[in-house]
């Protein structure tokens, strides 16, 4: 009897419309994360960032949530802060405006930045998963896909569903526009560049996707015919997204009257980390880092040198090789592979490494490929576990430098 109930359960699941499902996968996940929230909220204790009285609400506006509201409310400053030594301090040029104005309009009905902060993120959050069933299905298969947006749901980082940041949003967009590449629907990616390169860093590391997609194109054309007006797509494509890439450091330096406004506003982030940084150097953050890290550990810095090379070696290795990944395509394992160099190149790494990896988002097709049940319920408990770690510590204690989101 019990057998025959499950399988019952089971076949009217499947006859569920794919949304639907979707939508009730995702709605559990966001009652589990509350549930999460609100016990890290009961755990926030005087050294917490946070305090005692945390609420749900107070994470919702916590960390760089108060940057985006900060840009809503009184824009961007066209004198840059300095600290006592004269530095370019931390301020609002490093957060991008599309998230900030968007959640500033969608609370007006609300009377609040932080409601419209949150509708924004959990609506984008539904409509990802959607997304990356969508462009998973027709490459893994239907229930593997669903799995895998439901890893996506359940994962780690799924507390960013439900705060004023703007990840979710920006992965919405990128998986929005893989998928008009993968369909060949070139127009409609003109707007979403855009609006993507507006929203957070990153676009660059699509402009170079676009790249070595068109080089891919044309070494296919005789199997895979590239018509001369997809030739211009790609090229046009590629030139705006590094046009936008590099748009927002024009527009800081032209409003403070600093061409290195930008980029001085992102390393004077680093110099939380005791790295005092003049000048941005391609791939030396990654150096810098080692430095930093293997010293607290007692280690010679010598060793994240080999951790790095381990890490790309690495890298490279299961986009190319492992079986699972290359069932999800090689065009979406050529994004990854261009947002990897492209966090290589700009990226600190710190305890916001785990955030900055969510565009890698559609490698969760790779994660459900394997077939077993065990298994995938497997890699949801870790999901569930790591998403518990990362909420305890990011906003329960959120009280020393590798606590920060």
């Amino acid at each position: 009897m019990a057998h025959r109930a499950v399988i019952t359960a089971a076949r009217r699941w499947a006859n569920i419309p794919v949304t639907l499902r979707i939508a009730i996968i995702y709605v559990l996940g966001r009652l589990v994360t509350t549930g999460f929230l609100a016990i890290a909220a009961e755990l926030s204790g005087p050294g917490s960032r946070f305090g005692p009285d945390a609420t749900v609400g107070s994470f919702v506006l916590g960390w760089d949530a108060q940057w985006y509201w900060l840009v809503a409310w009184e824009g961007y400053p066209s004198v840059l802060p300095l600290t006592e030594s004269g530095q370019v301090a931390e301020n609002a040029w490093a957060f991008m405006p599309l998230y900030a104005y968007a959640a500033q309009v969608v609370g007006i009905p609300f009377g609040s930045w932080g409601a419209g902060a949150l509708l924004i993120s959990l609506v984008a959050g539904f409509f990802a998963c959607v997304m990356l069933y969508r462009l998973l299905h027709r490459r893994i298969g239907n229930s593997a896909a669903l799995w895998a947006a439901t890893f996506f749901a359940w994962g780690p980082l799924a507390a960013l569903f439900q705060v004023g940041y703007a990840e979710v949003l920006f992965v919405l967009l990128l998986l929005i526009a893989l998928d008009l590449v993968a369909r060949r629907r070139f127009g409609w990616l003109y707007l979403v560049v855009v609006v993507m390169a507006f929203t957070r860093p990153g676009v660059l590391a699509f402009a170079l996707y676009l790249g070595l997609y068109g080089i891919l194109r044309w070494v296919r054309r005789r199997t895979d015919p590239l018509p001369p007006r997809e030739v211009v797509h790609i090229i046009a494509l590629g030139a705006l997204a590094t046009a936008t890439g590099f748009a927002w450091q024009v527009i800081a330096g032209i409003v403070t009257g600093d061409p290195g406004a930008y980029l001085a506003t992102e390393l004077s982030w680093r110099r939380n980390w005791g790295i005092d940084a003049e000048g941005f150097i391609p791939f030396d953050g990654w150096w810098q880092s080692a430095q930093f890290w293997f010293a607290q550990w007692g280690m010679p810095a010598w060793w994240g040198l080999v951790a790095l090379l381990l890490f790309v070696g690495g890298s490279a290795a299961a986009l190319l090789f492992a079986p699972q990944v290359r069932r999800v395509g090689v065009d979406l394992r050529l994004w990854s592979a261009s947002y990897l160099l492209y966090l290589i190149a700009v990226f600190f790494p710190q305890s916001s490494t785990f955030r900055l990896l969510m565009p890698l988002t559609p490698l969760w097709g790779a994660v459900a490929v394997p077939r077993s049940r065990l298994y995938r319920l497997g890699v949801l408990a870790l999901c569930l576990l790591g998403q518990w770690v990362w909420i305890y510590h990011m906003y329960a204690l959120g009280n020393t430098y590798w606590q920060v989101p």
